[in-house]
C-alpha cells in the first residue's frame, strides 16, 4: 500500500508509536496526581480513575479513527478543521498548545522538584533545553531516548507495587467516603485524566508513522490499555498502604509508600524515577506540541515561520524551538498544581472537539461505534466543568483571547489580499 504524502520522515512502526504514547502518559501524572485526586474523591479514588479511563478510551477510539483517515501532523487541529470547520479546528489547536505547554511546564517542575529541590526551576529550565535539543536531532532519537527512560520508570513502578503490596498493613486500610459527592468524584477524574492524556501524541505524529491507517488505530488502544492496568495497580497499592487520608496528605506519594513499608532503600530510587519519568513525558510532550504548532503555522493560524522543516533532519525545527521557549516561560511563571489543573481543562476541551469530529465520520470511515464519540464529547465537557471555578475561568479567558486575536489577524490578512 502506498504511503500518504508527507513533508516529514515516516520512520515509526507500531511498537515505536506505542512507546511514544506510553512514554507521554507514564510520567508526571503517576507520581503527583494521587494526592489532589484523593483529597477530592476520598474513598472513591479508584472510581474516579475508572471514569478517567473510560473518558480516555472514548477519546482514544475517536482519535485513532480520525488519525487513520487524516494521517497528518496536528491531531485534532486537523480533524476539527476537516470535519467541523476551520474555527473549531483552530479552537482545538489553541487548546492543545496552551494545555500541553502547561503539561510540559508541570513535567519540568516535577523534574526539578524531585531531583534538585533546592533549585527546582533551574533544573526545570535545563530539562526543557535538553529535551528540545534531543527532539531537534530527529524523531528517531526521540523514540530511542523515550524507550530507555520509559523502561527505567516502569521497572521502578512495578517494584513499588510489589514491595508496597507485600508490606502493607491490610487491617489498617479504611475507605471513608463521607462528605464526598458525585461532583467531587468527577473533579478527581478530571485531575486523573491528566495522567492518561499522552496517547494523543501518537496521533500528532501522524506524518511520521509508516502505514498510518493501520499503525495508529492499533497503537493507541494498546498504549492506553497498558497504562490503565499499570495505574490501577499503582492506585490500589497507594490506597492499601497509605489509606485515603494518608494519600491525600502526601505530596510525594510513591516515596511515602516506600517509607510506610520500611523500604527506605526504595525512596531514593523512586525519587530518581519520578525525575526520569517526568523527563520522558516532557520529551514526548514537546515533540507532540511542536507538531501541532507546525500544522497550525502551515494553515496560517500561527506565524508561518513555524512551518519550516529542517532540510536534513526533516523535523519542524522552528516549532520545536518555539515550544521549548514557551515552556520555559510557563515554568518561570507558575507552579505544579496550577499547571496540572489548567492542562486538564484545556486538554478536555481539545478532546471534546475530537469526539465531535469523530461523530461526523461516515460509515465506511468509522472503526468504532458512534456512541463512543457521543459519550466522549459529553464526558469531556462534564469533567472540564467539574474543575475549580478559577481554573475554568482562566481557561475560558485564555481561549477567548487567542480566538479573538486569530479573528483580527485573519480579517486583516483578508483585507490585505483584497
Amino acid at each position: 500500500m502506498a504511503q500518504p504524502g508527507s513533508r516529514l520522515s515516516r520512520r515509526l512502526g507500531t511498537a515505536d508509536a506505542v512507546v511514544v504514547g506510553i512514554g507521554a502518559m507514564v510520567g508526571t501524572g503517576v507520581f503527583v496526581v494521587w494526592a489532589p485526586a484523593a483529597d477530592r474523591a476520598g474513598g472513591w479514588l479508584l472510581a474516579g480513575l475508572g471514569i478517567a479511563a473510560f473518558v480516555a478510551f472514548c477519546n482514544a477510539t475517536s482519535s485513532a479513527a480520525l488519525a487513520a483517515v487524516h494521517p497528518q501532523a496536528g491531531g485534532t487541529y486537523v480533524y476539527g478543521r476537516e470535519r467541523l470547520g476551520h474555527g473549531w479546528g483552530a479552537l482545538a489547536g489553541y487548546a492543545f498548545v496552551l494545555g500541553k505547554v502547561a503539561s510540559c511546564a508541570a513535567a519540568a517542575h516535577a523534574v526539578g522538584t524531585y531531583v534538585w529541590p533546592d533549585h527546582p526551576k533551574v533544573l526545570a529550565v535545563a530539562a526543557v533545553v535538553a529535551v528540545t535539543a534531543v527532539n531537534l536531532a530527529g524523531v528517531d532519537r526521540t523514540v530511542r531516548a523515550t524507550r530507555w527512560l520509559l523502561g527505567a520508570v516502569l521497572a521502578v513502578l512495578v517494584t513499588v507495587i510489589v514491595v508496597g503490596s507485600a508490606g502493607a498493613d491490610r487491617p489498617g486500610l479504611t475507605l471513608d467516603a463521607a462528605h464526598v459527592g458525585p461532583f467531587d468524584v468527577l473533579g478527581a477524574a478530571a485531575l486523573l485524566f491528566f495522567a492518561f492524556a499522552g496517547y494523543a501524541r501518537i496521533a500528532t505524529l501522524g506524518e511520521e508513522v509508516r502505514d498510518p491507517a493501520r499503525t495508529i488505530p492499533r497503537a493507541v488502544p494498546i498504549a492506553l490499555g497498558v497504562v490503565l492496568v499499570l495505574y490501577l495497580a499503582v492506585g490500589a497499592t497507594v490506597l492499601l498502604v497509605l489509606g485515603v487520608s494518608g494519600t491525600a496528605r502526601s505530596q510525594r506519594t510513591l516515596a511515602s509508600v516506600a517509607e510506610a513499608v520500611d523500604a527506605d532503600w526504595l525512596v531514593p530510587v523512586v525519587t530518581a524515577a519520578a525525575g526520569v519519568g517526568a523527563l520522558a513525558a516532557l520529551l514526548a510532550l514537546v515533540a507532540g506540541v511542536s507538531r501541532t504548532v507546525f500544522a497550525m503555522a502551515d494553515e496560517g493560524d500561527l506565524p508561518r515561520l513555524f512551518a519550516a522543516v529542517h532540510p536534513t533532519r526533516r523535523v519542524p525545527h522552528r516549532a520545536e524551538a518555539a515550544v521549548g521557549a514557551w515552556v520555559i516561560v510557563a515554568v518561570l511563571a507558575g507552579g505544579l498544581v496550577a499547571a496540572l489543573s489548567f492542562s486538564a481543562f484545556a486538554v478536555l476541551l481539545y478532546y471534546a472537539v475530537a469526539n465531535a469530529a469523530a461523530w461526523k465520520l461516515h460509515g465506511e470511515e468509522r472503526r468504532f461505534p458512534r456512541w463512543l464519540a457521543a459519550a466522549g464529547l459529553a464526558s469531556c465537557l462534564l469533567l472540564a466543568a467539574s474543575l475549580s471555578l478559577e481554573t475554568v475561568l482562566r481557561g475560558i479567558v485564555a481561549l477567548t483571547v487567542v480566538m479573538a486575536l486569530r479573528a483580527i489577524v485573519r480579517s486583516r490578512a483578508g483585507r490585505a489580499r483584497s
